[in-house]
């Protein structure tokens, strides 16, 4: 190579070294969300219907419930997250969070914590009224935050969230990621056209619950098109008789729980069980409790492993 040429192909690849160095790469989805304190002070209603005022972006925050710690720590609020419920598993980062009670609140602990914010689930009111009267004469915030019985509700309540702590564009794209995942799990299943009834417990004999008209679950069936055979069996979540599970006798059953060893087979087991199609066909599934019932953003995670557990052929 003459010497003409080589200075020829190292001017081009120090042109191409300069070009690539300087190109700036493109945004990702794993950035951080950014906080808006343009949008404060700001007056927020909550579950109760109380005006709740906010001066800035809360920087210590406690959640009392799993669906609303999931979300938060979604919006990339770990390091604001001072203390969470004794029931909180997810994400990992939550476990070494304070704890600061269950179903019983620990209001001394979370007033001593100073939060800027407390965000209370509206299932859990009732139950936390003295807990409740304690923070609000401690001058301590507390924000109920709404139930969520399908996947809109849910969606609202996130953005919800989002609003009070300034990621209101951070929660809408978590919105819009699981509406894009629900759409493309249900337009998959259909996509089959093969109708399965199903059953779904969430305990164990003796006292067996399942849901009914007007739970997420529910909603979840009619968008894969399974047939509840405990629809009008009750609304929301009710207790279920052995007996009208197997006159129901669906194609699937799936169990929404952990605490029991070996359940699947314990429930083929159960008197009677052994005539449903489920349990000829091998078609009794265990799903992921947490996913499959907390009503946050992986709740689309939750409605993939349902519409696996039904429709497994649409997903291989």
């Amino acid at each position: 190579m003459n010497k003409w040429l080589k200075l020829a192909v190292l001017t081009l690849f120090a042109t191409l070294l300069l070009v690539a160095c300087s190109t700036k790469p493109e945004p990702t989805t794993s950035e951080a969300p950014v906080q808006d304190d343009s949008a404060y002070p700001v007056a927020i209603k909550d579950a109760t219907g109380k005006e709740i005022s906010f001066d800035k972006a809360p920087e210590k925050i406690i959640t009392t419930a799993p669906s609303i710690t999931e979300t938060l720590f979604a919006l990339g609020l770990n390091d604001e997250i001072i203390g969470v419920s004794d029931n909180d598993t997810y994400p990992k980062e939550a476990t070494e969070k304070e704890k600061i009670g269950g179903m019983t609140l620990d209001a001394e602990k979370i007033v001593a914590l100073a939060p800027d914010v407390v965000f209370i689930h509206e299932t859990s009111v009732a139950s936390s009224e003295a807990a409740l009267q304690q923070l609000q004469d401690a001058g301590v915030t507390a924000f109920v935050v709404p139930e969520s019985k399908n996947f809109d509700e849910t969606y609202q309540a996130i953005e919800l969230i989002g609003e009070v702590v300034g990621h209101e564009d951070a929660a809408k794209m978590i919105v819009t990621t699981m509406q894009d995942k629900v759409k493309k799990v249900a337009d998959d299943v259909k996509a089959l056209d093969v109708e399965r009834s199903v059953f779904i417990e969430t305990s164990d004999a003796p006292s067996i619950y399942t849901a009914g008209k007007g739970s997420y679950v529910q909603e979840m069936f009619d968008l894969l098109g399974a047939t509840n055979v405990a629809k009008d069996g009750g609304d929301n979540w009710f207790e279920i008789d052995p007996e009208a599970i197997v006159k129901g006798n669906p194609d699937v059953i799936i169990v929404q729980y952990d605490y029991v060893p070996d359940i699947i087979e314990k429930v083929k087991k159960r008197d009677g069980f052994s005539s449903i199609e489920a349990v000829k066909n091998d078609r009794v599934v265990q799903v992921d409790v947490d996913s499959t019932s907390r009503t946050g953003p992986r709740l689309a995670d939750g409605f993939e492993e349902i519409a696996k557990a039904i429709y497994p052929e649409a997903f291989q």
